[in-house]
């Protein structure tokens, strides 16, 4: 829930460049209040601000787009890409008339929001993570423990990812199955991408996720928004987004390859995608434990490195590449 005091913070409107399929270089954004948008929109729709708001002539598009059709969302609100400018707006699609709204400072987008007699539940390994104390034990011990299985510690993960999305430089990052935001915040602070928005299906980890942001002040003041959304129904028009990371989550996915489809879908012609998950098996795996790598695999999608790979190839990524430490995988795979 937005603090009261977040609601006296001024914003300034942030305009959206004309829209387009192919990356450019964009300059990095000021550490300032609320600093200027500059994210390209996936096409041009309506914006409704509010009574007495002057509408801002440059804004010809809006980021979002609605889980059902894919059409970019009418907001009636201030605009821009900030917490506060998005926990203020409200959403609707035009075309098949589902509206959207902001609760508890994250935008929810899942093709289940706003309806009162039908709860969804998803598989065990995607409600875990729904839970508040796995939620709370993220980054309190949970997250740590993955470098017993060769994961490089979040610091040198960042740097690995950081190198792969150089040719994002300047676009709109989408962090998907975020968690808590542990690498949302970093690449907000890095000052590399002219938006960043964290994203995740379990309400728990997008409070979580925005209890630390605000600890922060200047991720605080990033243009960053959080949104609920399902990795295999991304709330993005096609051709909008230049760089997708998925920080050990991969194997939480029900579906692999429906998410990956999804992600290339959104993905810019040279948008990156770069993601790091458990491996079910490496060459250098002891065969006595290969029985139990393949029993606990039947509970999560752990994945070989082939398999990443095929899926990547398969739903029409190229430059493929890849980086192994025992049981842990750095990939990258770029849109044509």
């Amino acid at each position: 829930m937005a603090s009261s005091s977040m609601h006296q913070l001024s914003f300034a409107r942030h305009p959206l460049l004309p829209r387009t399929c192919r990356l450019q270089p964009r300059p990095r954004f000021s550490s300032v209040r609320f600093p200027s948008f500059s994210v390209r929109a996936s096409s041009a729709v309506a914006v409704e601000l509010d009574t007495g708001t002057q509408k801002d002539p440059t804004l010809d598009g809006e980021i979002f787009s609605c889980p059902i059709c894919y059409e970019p969302l009418i907001r009636r609100g201030p605009s821009g890409l900030n917490l506060e400018a998005v926990y203020r707006s409200g959403f609707k699609c035009k075309k098949c008339n589902k509206s959207y709204s902001s609760k508890n400072n994250f935008l929810d987008l899942t093709l289940t929001a706003g309806l009162r007699d039908y709860v969804e539940v998803k598989p065990a390994r995607t409600e875990l993570f729904r839970s508040p104390v796995v939620s709370f034990l993220y980054e309190r011990g949970w997250r740590q423990n993955f470098n017993q299985s060769g994961f490089p510690g979040q610091d040198e993960e960042f740097k690995m990812a950081q190198e792969y999305f150089k040719p994002a430089e300047g676009g709109l990052l989408v962090d998907v199955s975020c968690g808590s935001g542990l690498f949302s915040r970093k690449f907000a602070k890095s000052g590399t991408y002219s938006g960043v928005i964290p994203l995740d299906y379990s309400e728990n980890m997008l409070r979580q996720c925005y209890d630390f942001i605000k600890q922060d002040d200047a991720v605080l003041k990033a243009n960053l928004a959080l949104v609920r959304a399902d990795v295999s129904r991304l709330p993005f028009s096609s051709c909008s987004v230049d760089a997708v990371h998925a920080g050990a989550a991969l194997h939480c996915w029900p579906s692999p390859s429906n998410a990956i489809a999804e992600i290339t879908r959104v993905l810019r012609s040279g948008g990156v995608f770069v993601g790091t998950t458990f491996l079910r098996y490496t060459p250098s795996t002891p065969w006595i434990i290969l029985p139990f790598r393949q029993r606990t695999a039947q509970n999560y999608s752990y994945l070989t490195a082939e398999e990443i790979e095929d899926l990547c190839t398969s739903c029409g990524l190229t430059n493929y590449t890849r980086k192994i430490q025992q049981s842990f995988i750095m990939f990258s795979a770029q849109k044509p």
